[in-house]
């Protein structure tokens, strides 16, 4: 099997790894980088669980090549807080009920660090409509869209 390597920064951290052409993001930041947040859920895009930031962009990583990464930044959730300080989303998904299995929160972490980045006082509509492509089986969505827009007020220091 052919091995390509490829350098990029995952969390602030470089890294240069030989990966087998196929390997999909999620698989090479599961098993080879073991930044196990990533979630795998459905493999096909359709559930959010594996969405990473890649050049501060929401990726769906089960629907794309580690190879593609060549260069660029990644950011998982495990790189949303610095050290043992939560960053404002995480601390709003646990203080509003936004989780409840927890398996989806990566995902939706994610997703909403990049929606509040790129409109820092979204109203909720704005939330549910940039949520869309990120499913949840437990909370029906209204502590989440809560405990985003919680975060965004923090971030805004209201």
């Amino acid at each position: 099997m052919t091995q390509h390597r490829i350098e990029c920064s995952v969390n602030g951290e470089a890294q240069s790894v030989d990966v087998p052409a196929r390997r999909l993001l999620s698989d090479f930041l599961r098993d080879d980088l073991h930044l196990t947040g990533t979630k795998r859920g459905c493999e096909t895009g359709i559930c959010g669980a594996c969405s990473v930031l890649v050049d501060g962009e929401v990726v769906k990583s089960c629907l794309m090549l580690a190879v593609q990464v060549q260069g660029r930044e990644i950011t998982t959730v495990e790189g949303l807080g610095q050290g043992d300080e939560l960053h404002p989303l995480q601390e709003s998904f646990m203080q509003c009920g936004g989780l409840q299995c927890g398996y989806c929160t990566p995902g939706f972490l994610m997703t909403s660090c990049a929606m509040l980045k790129n409109n820092p006082d979204p109203t909720v509509d704005e939330v549910r409509h940039g949520l869309n492509g990120n499913l949840c089986r437990c909370t029906g969505y209204t502590q989440i869209v809560e405990s985003i827009l919680t975060a965004s007020e923090k971030m805004r220091g209201n």
